[in-house]
């Protein structure tokens, strides 16, 4: 039905654009919360886009523990759902089993299986023939190891959708079909409506306080008409449904990754899906305007290895006819994780799209989450994983989009291998070091789009990742980098890091307002420091630099640059400040180790020394025949200095220093380098250690929060934290065996109870051992009696004894970093 501009209002509080299952959740959620001056507007009919062809299956576990929360909250919804709409939802709890068929990948769903009992979700390891018993129709041959979760469940999608439709209508909420909105208004960073046109030609415009695009495979187009960058790609999606198979009961969901495949028992047939290892992008040049429950053509050639190795995995698929081949299309993000908060170039426009074929599983959690988020204008939780201000601007371009879209839907079955990097749309952003890197063995991962070197290949040495679960091809690689910064001298570069230039005559009390440190230091003066929000979570880690008088250099983790730089502009208020960000502007590279001194001022008449440039202060230098700027900080927890150089300079400074490093024993080294030395000295890593939702004063972070302030962001929530007294505390552990190996999330055990997980694992080389850190409940303890216990960390089920402590490993009194 077509809608009359009498029937839609001239003015909302909200207008959601798109009517599949992420935005029916999100109009069901808002108006739950007594939000009834919600309007969807749905371009065709309701579930039309990619919701209705949807497989419906329904997992909890997740990679992280606040996604996990959010698949477990959609089961909670959908199987409450039909008994409040009376929408029969399809819902029901059949279980899953994923198996796998090599070495490689049983480690990789053991570990999983780990983590999800450090997330609270029910599972278990079993054997071929208690497979065989949950499912009959299985071949088992090759297959070495299954996990199960009893709870998984399975869905109708479109019934999903329209029961979370009619949940908000019930509510007072307006959801109108067929009016599709051809233009979202603007005024400076805030969207004042919608344009509308209906099916009949009628047109009109909402005023509305707030617009959520909810647009699926539309989602990047309609973000263009609010000037925000929504990058995700269409993708061809294929799967084939049986006819009716005699005797066919209710079955478990099954997955077998290594086949790329995924089986679904559903009224008596079969549906048979696949996730293929090269993808189809779809309609790159922009979907078709009728687009209704349209099917792609039929590509059986490009189904067919899924579907032979099908046939022998379940045999009975040999006898039973195709009744469906289905080719549909599903939205698909440059790194699989979907898209959810406010837009980094607006302050009234919110996402929440891009779902990458997980979309009914995550509708329930993420139209809960996002829902929240607009009513308090606080992140419920942690959504770091999929905030949509993680995506830097450069990945809107459809060029990109098409190249990275074709590997992207084939990696959610691919072997998720520790430091797997990405193989497709490579090289976009290069730092001015990058050739000579490559020209020395540097073997480079991608983050945020920047090409950087994460280890260096001895010569010899073919310069390419090798993946396992075990040591890798670079273990010792990196051993001897962290060795090298360890007791002699190492280099790498960090011009990807993020530089935000904040400047104007109330840069001092911006910086005080904003940050939980003391920012009226002389210029020259590094201050390390967190911002915080209303809860004393830390919204982002990093050092400041008082430039000059009104002039402070922020650096921030590259990966968070621009959402750093969006919570700086957002609390802006009326200080008088600009905020640029200049991280082209200059390369930088860190030299570190005990004899980094001695290399500086190989190449510098400047002086280096404790009385000139003590730690935690910067000067200008000559260096070579250029000019740099030198940091005295670290996050390896050696001496050592971070060295600016304009970009025009970088290639000679980089020059200067490696042929005088040669006389050093000097070894080039790269970020996996620097996150082992950094996880020897505990320092945090944002984004695993401390998050939006870790207390500044139970990350120990404590020392950077300057109280004494009148007035800043989380002040009061710092304040009575240190009244009531901590709940956790972030420990950090080393297993006493050499052997294993931590990556993050591994399950921490005290006194044989699990009691949390670790946020970050690596190996500790100079320990000689895996560390790693995470939070362990400690409310009303001691720090002594939090310690007075025996831990472990479970690895595939077996439980290895760890040290804890709360002071780092390596050189706890950072006496060496300021030799």
């Amino acid at each position: 039905m077509s809608a009359s501009k009498s029937e839609l209002p001239e003015k909302a509080r909200v207008v959601i654009v798109g009517g599949g299952v992420i935005g029916c959740s999100v109009a069901y959620h808002l108006t739950k919360l007594g939000w009834n001056d919600v309007v969807l507007l749905e371009r065709k009919q309701l579930t039309s886009g990619t919701t209705w062809h949807a497989a419906g299956l329904i997992a909890q576990l997740r990679a992280t523990a606040n996604m996990t929360k959010l698949a477990k909250y959609s089961q909670e919804l959908y199987g409450t759902l039909e008994e409040e709409t009376g929408v029969a939802t399809g819902f029901k709890r059949v279980g899953s089993i994923t198996v796998a068929l090599t070495e490689e990948r049983r480690e990789e769903i053991y570990r999983q299986a780990g983590m999800a009992r450090a997330f609270g979700v029910e599972v278990e390891e079993i054997s071929n023939e208690r497979v065989q018993e949950l499912y009959p129709h299985i071949n088992l041959e090759g297959i070495k190891g299954a996990v199960y979760l009893p709870l998984d469940g399975q869905g109708d999608p479109a019934n999903i959708a329209l029961a979370l439709a009619k949940g908000a209508r019930q509510r007072g909420g307006l959801v109108k079909e067929r009016v599709a909105v051809t233009n979202i208004t603007k005024e400076g960073r805030r969207a004042t409506g919608v344009d509308w046109e209906d099916s009949d030609g009628n047109t009109g415009h909402i005023a509305a306080d707030m617009v959520v695009n909810c647009g699926g495979m539309w989602g990047h187009e309609v973000g263009r008409m609010a000037g925000v960058n929504v990058p995700l790609q269409a993708c061809e999606h294929f799967y084939i449904v049986t006819e009716a198979i005699d005797g066919l009961t209710q079955l478990p969901v099954l997955r077998v990754p290594d086949e790329c495949a995924y089986y679904k028992e559903d009224a008596g047939k079969m549906l048979l899906g696949a996730f293929e290892p090269n993808a189809k992008p779809w309609a790159v040049d922009g979907i078709p305007k009728d687009f209704e429950f349209d099917q792609l053509p039929e590509d059986f050639d490009h189904f067919e290895p899924i579907l032979e190795a099908a046939v022998e995995r379940m045999p009975m698929l040999a006898e039973a006819g195709i009744h469906t081949f289905f080719n549909g299309p599903e939205s698909f993000t440059p790194d699989d994780a979907y898209h959810l908060g406010l837009a980094p170039e607006m302050d009234n426009v919110w996402v929440a799209a891009g779902f990458n074929s997980i979309g009914i599983q995550s509708a329930g959690g993420a139209g809960m989450a996002l829902a929240a988020w607009m009513d308090t204008g606080e992140k419920p939780f942690d959504l770091g994983d999929v905030d949509i201000s993680r995506m830097q601007p450069f990945q809107g371009n459809k060029r990109y989009l098409e190249a990275r879209s074709k590997e992207t839907l084939g990696l959610l079955y691919a072997d998720h291998f520790p430091f797997r990097q990405k193989a497709t749309a490579r090289g976009v952003r290069r730092t001015p070091f990058h050739t000579h890197l490559l020209d020395r063995g540097a073997v480079m991962g991608e983050l945020a789009g920047w090409e950087r070197a994460n280890w260096f290949a001895n010569d010899g040495q073919e310069p390419k990742y090798e993946y396992s679960w075990q040591r890798q091809n670079f273990f010792d690689n990196v051993a001897q980098e962290h060795m090298a910064v360890r007791q002699n001298v190492g280099m790498y570069d960090m011009s990807s890091f993020g530089k935000i230039r904040v400047e104007g005559p109330d840069a001092l009390a911006f910086m005080s307002y904003i940050g939980g440190g003391d920012y009226d230091v002389p210029v020259g003066k590094i201050v390390y420091t967190q911002f915080l929000n209303s809860t004393a979570g830390i919204e982002a880690d990093v050092t400041v630099t008082r430039i000059e008088e009104n002039c402070y250099l922020v650096v921030t983790p590259a990966a968070t640059r621009l959402a750093d730089q969006t919570w700086m502009r957002r609390n802006q208020g009326n200080f008088s400040v600009v905020i640029t960000d200049v991280t082209a502007g200059e390369g930088v590279l860190a030299i570190m180790g005990p004899r980094s001194r001695e290399l500086l001022q190989a190449v510098s008449p400047n002086d280096f020394s404790n009385d000139v440039n003590p730690f935690g202060t910067a000067q200008e230098i000559e260096i070579g025949m250029g000019l740099a700027r030198v940091h005295r900080v670290t996050y390896v927890g050696e001496l050592g200095w971070e060295v600016y150089v304009p970009s025009d300079m970088c290639g000679h400074v980089f020059e200067t220093l490696a042929d005088a490093g040669s006389g050093f024993d000097m070894r080039l080294c790269g970020m996996h380098m620097m996150d082992t030395c950094r996880m020897e000295k505990g320092f945090r890593h944002f984004g695993h250690d401390i998050t939006s939702e870790d207390h500044v004063l139970e990350a120990g972070l404590g020392f950077a929060v300057k109280t004494d302030k009148p007035d800043f962001i989380g002040r009061d929530a710092v304040l009575k934290k240190r009244e009531t007294g901590l709940e956790q505390r972030l420990v950090q552990f080393k297993l006493t065996d050499p052997e294993p190996l931590l990556y993050h999330n591994e399950p921490i055990l005290r006194n044989g109870e699990y009691v949390g997980y670790l946020s970050s694992g690596g190996y500790g080389h100079h320990l000689g051992a895996a560390i790693g850190m995470g939070y362990v409940p400690c409310k009303g303890e001691s720090v002594a009696q939090l310690l007075d216990s025996t831990f472990e960390i479970d690895i595939m089920g077996v439980k290895v004894k760890a040290e804890a402590q709360l002071k780092p490993f390596y050189d706890p009194k950072s006496e060496r970093v300021k030799v």
